[in-house]
């Protein structure tokens, strides 16, 4: 009997997190279309076929260093295997209601450290503080970063770099064409396509990984393989789900990205894109989960800041700085109810 509970509950939490990763592809759409339909470089369906594309090749060709990171940032194999997968269940089912909230009120919000949150909250309610991997001694002892500790200065890092280099980038690039007729405009929208594709390329590489990492840390607790790795099957799967959210959604959260920060013309809408996709690309390399929204948003504030500060909408920013701070506690919290009330009256991860 424990075996057939054991074997529905790994797929079960398997398919629940195959739905957050269509939400984070749905969620997340606006961090590469928003700029792109605000600069009238593309249209919505030419926006997506592109990013779409490139959204399915990025976690074929970007490896799993992200997915190692986020299946380590948890010590529940420990654990008996019905408790252990199902706080993997209950967390990802907080993470998902934290998305479905945040793109409902339109706020930006990071999928990824709701996905964090989510899952930590649950082991925190459910085993304890010991059963999260904090990385706080490996970074005293070794300067390495690990778990939670690596997520939260990735969380803190990405979106000043993106910020910092948006601008850098728009100073540079006004610098070299300052005395260029406005026709310069017809080469910034057709260098899109470029600019667009490298960052669908970057964010399909670094947030489809996450998915990878919590399928195969329950393929792993689920006894159906022998030590923690990434299958190419999750790999394939994972990239194409995360493709199909971004090619159908996130058109609330695309007003607030392309609209509702800084009035974006084609020239800030390349530049934003460029160095989004090299801080989220550089991430990705390093392990690093980075909120691929929150370096979206700051790197548009940037190039933004570069050419009038005062027309940049700061209040806009300050809610998305906020969304930023709440999402991990936030989620957390949400799934370590969810882990609760499965527990009260369910019975669910019973030791």
């Amino acid at each position: 009997m424990d075996s057939n509970a054991i074997y529905m509950l790994m797929w079960s939490a398997i398919i629940i997190v195959l739905i957050f990763d269509f939400t984070n592809g749905f969620h997340d759409a606006s961090n590469i279309t928003g700029t792109i339909i605000a600069s009238r470089a593309m249209t919505p369906i030419q926006a997506s076929i592109l990013t779409g594309v490139f959204h399915f090749i990025g976690p074929m060709l970007g490896g799993v260093a992200v997915a190692n990171t986020i299946g380590g940032f948890v010590k529940i194999d420990d654990l008996p295997k019905l408790m252990s997968l199902s706080i993997v269940l209950c967390g990802i089912c907080g993470s998902i209601f934290w998305n479905l909230l945040t793109w409902w009120f339109g706020l930006p919000s990071s999928s990824s450290h709701a996905l964090v949150g989510g899952v930590a909250g649950a082991v925190l309610f459910a085993a304890g503080a010991d059963h999260v991997n904090w990385g706080i001694q490996a970074l005293v002892e070794k300067g390495k970063m690990t778990g939670v500790t690596k997520v939260l200065l990735s969380l803190f890092i990405s979106p000043v770099l993106g910020f910092m280099f948006g601008y850098t980038l728009q100073k540079i690039v006004r610098l070299l064409t300052n005395a260029a007729k406005p026709s310069i405009d017809r080469f910034f929208k057709g260098s899109q396509y470029i600019s667009a594709a490298a960052l669908s390329f970057s964010h399909g590489t670094n947030d489809a990984q996450k998915s990878m990492g919590i399928i195969a840390l329950a393929l792993f607790l689920g006894g159906a393989i022998d030590k923690f790795f990434v299958p190419y099957w999750v790999i394939v799967v994972c990239a194409g789900i995360i493709t199909a959210g971004n090619m159908m959604g996130g058109w609330r959260i695309a007003r607030t990205v392309g609209f509702g920060i800084y009035r974006v013309r084609p020239i800030h809408s390349f530049n934003s894109q460029l160095t989004s996709s090299a801080v989220i690309f550089g991430a990705a390399m390093m392990g690093a989960p980075v909120s691929t929204t929150h370096v979206a948003s700051s790197s548009i504030m940037g190039a933004g800041s570069a050419d009038r500060p005062k027309a940049v909408k700061w209040r806009k920013g300050k809610e998305i700085f906020a969304t930023w701070l709440l999402t991990i506690p936030g989620s957390g919290l949400v799934g370590g109810l969810t882990y609760l009330i499965a527990h009260l009256f369910f019975n669910v991860g019973a030791r």
